[in-house]
């Protein structure tokens, strides 16, 4: 029964993955999505989630998560207690329901969503033939995730007394991402972390404003395209205590809890903007006239994001289950941008999460091995509207399902649905379901010195 399970579940993951290879090919950015969001039209766009299938079971806990065989970069200080090679990539299908009280509209969106490969650089292998508990461990990883997405297509007829019926229709593409190399090291149960990414991207916003009921029409197009880039540091740090643990054994099954405590801090940074800017008028009576307001390009200007931090707390009895809590908050009022000057507010969001595992050790009973999740969180958005801030909330479930090969440590298909609302109650708003599928593929071969005799 297991075989049969690991090998349909490698179809699985083969066949999504050329699936969605396929799709990307016409696509000019591998990591870009299909997206509706009227509230992308403000600051950089919808923030993407930062955690991967794993974490995002569990309400998005990071802060205080770390776990030997899957990545956790919302806090680089997880890297230190990473015992294996790990790739992790993940796709992702959501529903939204678009309401505004009166009208709802629903939307579908999905793609691949994240890549990031990590690895120890210390093997458990050379660990167990030395026969002696590490007190050190450095953990390094490279990651390509999105940041904010931007996607909007909002079409809206406004009647002024002077100039009748007007529609002005507003369109946005486009995001931006991270490039990431992140480092974590380890002594004994402290860990320290250090993230060092590449902010960068593309967002274009269009309006389109047309006088319907003129004799004479007016078209009247404005296109702005801001590429954005910079360079961006995040420190971490976790402290693993635990409880009822033989240290003088290397014994992965060992029955102990752990307590950890995590922080983490994004310095935020400066950025650079790139932009070009069209703006023409249509007029057409017999024949069509363009004239053109303004054109610029290369128009080079600066910001500055913002500083974001998170304080959690994880208890695990390991290998059994696991419970967590954070806080994290933003301070998006000291947000600058010159290419699109806006003004943001503070922002918070408290996650709560955990997993079960029924029976790590069972050899005949697949769904006793399995890694049952679940979670909640709650918070604000940095935008607002008419002076009220957007509130986000939901809740999470998910499973990791191992997947067992010959001789190599165990790999998963991590699965997360994620239901919540996102909006302001009296405007438009937002509820969603998104279903991700991380695949976290596992090895313990890398750096190890074989020995002959």
């Amino acid at each position: 029964m297991s075989r049969l399970w690991n090998k349909t579940v490698l179809l699985i993951l083969f066949g999504i993955i050329g699936c969605s290879l396929g799709d990307l090919s016409g696509q000019s950015f591998a990591l870009v999505p299909k997206n509706n969001s009227p509230y992308s039209r403000f600051g950089l766009g919808d923030f993407t989630n930062p955690y991967f299938a794993a974490a995002g079971g569990m309400g998005g806990i990071g802060a205080a998560f770390h776990d030997p065989s899957h990545l956790n970069l919302i806090n680089p200080a997880a890297l230190g207690f990473l015992r294996v090679t790990a790739f992790e990539t993940g796709l992702y299908a959501r529903n939204a329901s678009l309401t505004d009280g009166e009208n709802s509209t629903g939307v579908w969106s999905g793609n691949l969503s994240y890549m990031a490969l990590g690895f120890p650089l210390r093997n458990p292998i050379n660990e167990a033939l030395e026969e002696q508990e590490p007190i050190l461990g450095w953990g390094m990883a490279f990651s390509l995730t999105p940041y904010t997405l931007v996607g909007y297509d909002i079409e809206s007829v406004q009647t002024s007394p002077d100039y009748g019926p007007a529609t002005n229709r507003l369109k946005g593409t486009g995001g931006t991402y991270r490039l990431g190399w992140t480092n974590g090291w380890r002594y004994k149960g402290i860990s320290v972390g250090l993230e060092t990414g590449y902010l960068f991207g593309k967002i274009t916003n269009n309006r389109l404003l047309t006088l319907d009921s003129l004799a004479v029409a007016y078209d009247t197009q404005l296109q702005d395209e801001i590429s954005v880039s910079g360079l961006q540091i995040r420190l971490g740090t976790q402290i693993a205590i635990d409880f009822n643990r033989d240290k003088t054994s290397i014994d992965a099954d060992q029955d102990y809890q752990r307590l950890t405590f995590g922080g983490f801090a994004g310095l935020g940074g400066n950025i650079n903007t790139n932009t070009s800017r069209f703006y023409r008028r249509d007029i057409f009576i017999d024949v069509g006239v363009v004239d053109t307001i303004l054109f610029e390009t290369d128009v080079r200007e600066k910001g500055n994001m913002p500083l974001q931090w998170g304080l959690g707390v994880s208890y695990e009895q390991f290998n059994k289950y696991r419970i967590s809590a954070e806080y994290n908050a933003g301070r998006w009022s000291g947000y600058t941008n010159e290419a699109k000057p806006e003004n943001l507010l503070d922002n918070y969001s408290v996650r709560i999460g955990g997993e079960y595992i029924p029976d790590i050790l069972s050899y005949n009973r697949y769904w006793r091995r399995v890694r049952y999740r679940a979670g909640v969180f709650f918070g604000t958005d940095p935008r607002s509207l008419n002076g009220e801030q957007i509130a986000t909330s939901g809740i999470t479930l998910g499973m990791g399902l191992p997947i067992i090969l010959p001789r190599q440590t165990p790999s998963f298909l991590n699965v997360a649905i994620e239901a919540g609302k996102f909006g302001i109650a009296n405007s438009i708003r937002q509820n969603y379901v998104q279903l991700t599928l991380g695949f976290s593929l596992n090895d313990n071969t890398w750096f190890y010195k074989r020995k002959f005799n």
